[in-house]
């Protein structure tokens, strides 16, 4: 038996059987693999309430709320999440879409820097991440990478 079979099972009993579908299914390595069981925890505890179990956001989330403000959107691929750059991803978590848009824009998602590492948020980008199809996974990075490029 390979140690990669040996490691694939430990990683299957510690992080449940999503880790290894996703080690599976995306050629991700183990740490990834840990670093996505951890964002799935953190995203369950922080972000489901709004953004939704599976990711499917608010209903009629591109209409404004009766205070202004707009709905929690989705972050699967149906959303508009794969359409930002990991550093402005990271921003609106850390310190929110208010904070991010600036003029005056308000919004009922609170940075969570206090709540969350640096780490912590970029492992519930990670899990976000692993939710989407290869093309917008692909645009995506393609995106980061442009970001990367101006800001060297």
């Amino acid at each position: 038996m390979s140690r990669k079979v040996v490691a694939l099972g430990i990683v299957a009993a510690l992080s449940g059987t999503a880790a290894l579908a996703v080690i599976w299914q995306f050629g991700a390595n183990l740490g990834e693999a840990a670093v996505i069981a951890q964002g799935r925890q953190h995203y369950a505890a922080n972000c489901a309430s709004c953004h939704g179990t599976n990711l499917e956001g608010k209903p009629d989330w591109k209409r404004s709320l009766p205070s202004g403000r707009m709905p929690a959107p989705p972050h699967d691929a149906s959303g508009h999440t794969w359409h930002h750059p990991d550093g402005v991803l990271f921003r609106i978590t850390k310190e929110g879409p208010a904070a991010v848009v600036g003029n005056g824009y308000e919004s009922d998602m609170p940075g969570f820097g206090e709540v969350l590492g640096d780490d912590e948020i970029r492992a519930v980008l990670a899990f976000i991440k692993s939710k989407w199809p290869e093309r917008e996974r692909a645009y995506q990075a393609e995106m980061s990478r442009r970001e990367k490029e101006k800001t060297q």
